[in-house]
């Protein structure tokens, strides 16, 4: 298997459209940055950001990407923050029944070409969901699952390969199952039978979230009797049977349990730990990625309670943080302040700490087109920032349930939302060659500043994504430590590579020219 894109070893970049932008500077001092005996550069996080925690934790083994505190690191060793966006894609998103029955919602195609812009556009992850319905739809014995989504699947995985994009598997619910909510699980793996199935169009989410269908089937299948058990036996073992297809894949980081679950605390981490432990027992070096349970944290802005920690190796803590997005009134989201929208965000971290592992928001998202939509996001991408956290966007795109995607639809057509992207895409550290301090991206004068404690043990630079859109100037500057520095900057990706790195501390700054 060729390395991915993204990884540190040789690669072929992917190529877009994009025109490639240079910023060449006369250097000031010493390119490379490292400790050269000058004064120590002022690392003083500003007055909205506190100094994230260093961490001396071993490194584990997950390939592409390993875990080490709240940080993902890099096979060079360096710290990687994940942009991350959500995609529904046709033959993976499982909306559409065989009987006749009118689909839930159309599902957009997914071509290189969307992997490609995402990737241009910042984006280095996608948070691929799968339904559990498409990959096993018949109750067989033993277990049979089909070729033809399995294929899809490493269509979609192969085409961000190209891109250079990673991909999440994300086994992904909402409502339980299709037949009677949204998506997630096959008619035969619903008990109690329903006594009445659903179709099209999805028009109302509410009634069919607290049907009492819904909370009866997600009552068993989280319980202790059966048919729970062998249902989430059955589920382990579906989501064993994928990872089976992406051993040693340098595309996929790992898989996600199970998409906002609806249980107890103590439910939800069983599940967690077990169908956990049926990927690792076959797939032992990719990350497992499992959330809390999914009604506290959308009512209540956290998980519940976060015990010892998550005792599967390489996991990550990915809640969904959608402050007043879903139980907000019109005079709440009026009055919304960032200190509103942060305590989501200070719980969260504060859970991943208890659990030990990365922060990667698995969702967020508001309508852009809704009171203070855009306003709302800046903050919540910023507090990502303040927090360290990954994260993935929902959605690319949509033309259902509100249409919150990058790309709204006019006619046959697809239409990006400048709006949107300008949020969005923005100059982001992506590597980063030590331990980061804090970051800060100023939207006013579009400056970026990366503080970091560097590791003489990485050797590769750090990368800066850098847009290259009317949105961003095309002429900017790069420091390292108040020196200037010749850059350059990639076609298909964005990315800047800075010679910034070394023992002690160091400060990356991108700003427009003069």
């Amino acid at each position: 298997m060729t390395p991915h894109p993204l990884e540190s070893r040789p690669r072929t970049r992917a190529r877009s459209t994009l025109p490639l932008a240079v910023a060449s500077l006369i250097a000031l001092g010493n390119p490379s940055c490292g400790s050269d005996g000058g004064p120590p550069p002022d690392v003083t996080p500003p007055a909205d950001r506190f100094t994230l925690p260093l961490c001396d934790q071993a490194t584990g083994d997950q390939s592409p990407l390993a875990t080490r505190c709240q940080q993902f690191v890099d096979g060079d060793g360096r710290v990687v923050v994940l942009h991350g966006i959500n995609a529904r894609v046709e033959g993976l998103f499982d909306v559409t029944f065989d009987d006749g029955r009118v689909p839930l919602e159309e599902i957009p195609d997914f071509t290189l070409e969307d992997a490609q812009r995402m990737r241009s556009m910042g984006f280095n992850l996608l948070r691929l969901p799968v339904n559990w319905s498409g990959i096993e739809p018949l109750d067989t014995d033993p277990p049979t699952y089909s070729s033809t989504y399995l294929a899809r699947l490493r269509e979609v995985v192969d085409l961000c390969e190209q891109a250079g994009l990673f991909v999440l598997i994300d086994f992904h619910q909402d409502a339980y199952s299709k037949e009677i909510g949204e998506d997630g699980a096959p008619l035969w793996a619903i008990s109690p039978e329903p006594t009445m199935l659903l179709e099209g169009p999805l028009d109302d989410l509410g009634a069919r979230r607290a049907s009492r269908q819904v909370l009866s089937a997600f009552r068993v299948f989280f319980g202790d009797e059966e048919p729970g058990p062998t249902l989430r036996a059955r589920f382990a073992s579906m989501a064993a049977r994928v990872a089976a297809d992406f051993v040693g894949d340098p595309t996929v980081i790992g898989y996600e349990i199970y998409n906002e679950p609806v249980a107890g605390d103590a439910q939800t981490l069983r599940l967690n730990r077990d169908v956990g432990a049926a990927i690792l027992a076959v797939d032992p070096g990719h990350l497992i990625i499992f959330e809390p349970q999914a009604t506290f944290r959308v009512a209540l802005d956290r998980s519940g309670s976060a015990g010892a920690p998550f005792n599967v190796p390489g996991g990550v803590y990915a809640p969904h943080i959608y402050t007043l997005a879903f139980t907000g009134t019109e005079e709440q989201i009026l009055a919304f302040t960032r200190g509103t929208l942060r305590r989501a965000h200070e719980t969260a971290y504060a859970e991943a700490i208890a659990w030990q592992t990365p922060l990667l928001v698995g969702e967020f998202g508001f309508n852009p087109n809704g009171t203070r939509g855009i306003e709302y996001l800046e903050l919540q991408t910023d507090l990502h920032d303040e927090f360290g956290a990954s994260s993935a966007f929902w959605v690319w795109k949509e033309d259902s349930q509100g249409s919150w995607g990058m790309f709204d639809r006019s006619g046959e057509e697809w239409v990006e939302r400048p709006a949107l992207r300008r949020v969005l895409s923005r100059p982001m550290p992506e590597r980063i060659a030590g331990q980061p301090l804090w970051w800060r991206y100023d939207r006013v004068t579009q400056v970026l500043d990366v503080a970091f404690e560097g590791d003489s043990s990485v050797d590769a630079p750090s990368e800066i994504y850098v847009p290259a859109s009317e949105d961003y100037t095309a002429d900017f500057v790069v420091s390292c430590d108040g020196r200037a520095l010749e850059v350059t900057r990639d076609v298909g990706s964005g990315l800047v590579p800075v010679a910034c790195h070394g023992h002690g501390p160091h400060r990356i700054r991108v700003a427009p020219a003069e």
